[in-house]
């Protein structure tokens, strides 16, 4: 996923808290997520050294992270292990993760336009559909793709300018799995996890 693609969702997410209010409880939910992360970049002044911990701790739960992983991995998912899925979903956590704090220290007060949202009271699915407006006047349309659970509702994929992030994931995914198997996936994963967390301490992005 392009660093641009990454920013703008992170972005997105931290000026989501400005004008979410009147959005149905999926865009509260980015709302509430929005307002934890800008609460957070206002305490290390926007720099790049932002704990990973606790970045993880304000996106967490909101996203479903197994389901994102499931679907990236597609139909390999069956073939792993138990320990070679929660091997995956980690490393795919971390580098959503890591990304994200990279994207975080890019954040000026860009703005997002929203679109109505509609939801029936039975509704299981929803579309958080977002317009971010960058300083220059770009508009990258985003979509959040959110499911209900027993605990509420979670993000299971995200759609920038018209690209699935779990999609955009999967065809990468399936390449390295064909080269290397999925321990091999693993591997890259987390290589990709150091180099990002090592970039981000060093304020690299």
């Amino acid at each position: 996923m392009a660093f641009r693609i990454m920013s703008a969702i992170a972005a997105c997410l931290f000026a989501a808290a400005v004008q979410a209010a009147d959005i149905a409880s999926p865009g509260v939910l980015v709302k509430t997520a929005s307002q934890d992360v800008i609460a957070l970049l206002k305490k290390t002044h926007g720099g790049a050294h932002q704990p990973r911990a606790a970045i993880l701790e304000k996106i967490a739960p909101d996203f479903d992270f197994t389901h994102m992983t499931r679907l990236a991995v597609g139909q390999y998912w069956r073939q792993a292990t138990p320990q070679q899925q929660a091997a995956l979903t980690r490393q795919f956590r971390d580098l959503l993760v890591n990304t994200y704090a990279n994207a975080m220290s890019h954040y000026r007060n860009q703005t997002v336009q929203y679109e109505p949202l509609a939801l029936s009271p039975n509704a299981s699915y929803a579309t958080v559909q977002m317009i971010f407006v960058e300083r220059g006047g770009q508009r990258v349309p985003i979509n959040y793709y959110m499911q209900k659970m027993v605990d509420g509702w979670k993000v299971y994929d995200v759609g920038v300018d018209g690209v699935s992030l779990v999609i955009n994931y999967r065809n990468s995914f399936a390449d390295e799995i064909q080269r290397s198997g999925i321990n091999g996936l693993i591997s890259v994963l987390a290589r990709k996890n150091a180099s990002l967390s090592g970039d981000r301490h060093s304020g690299g992005a």
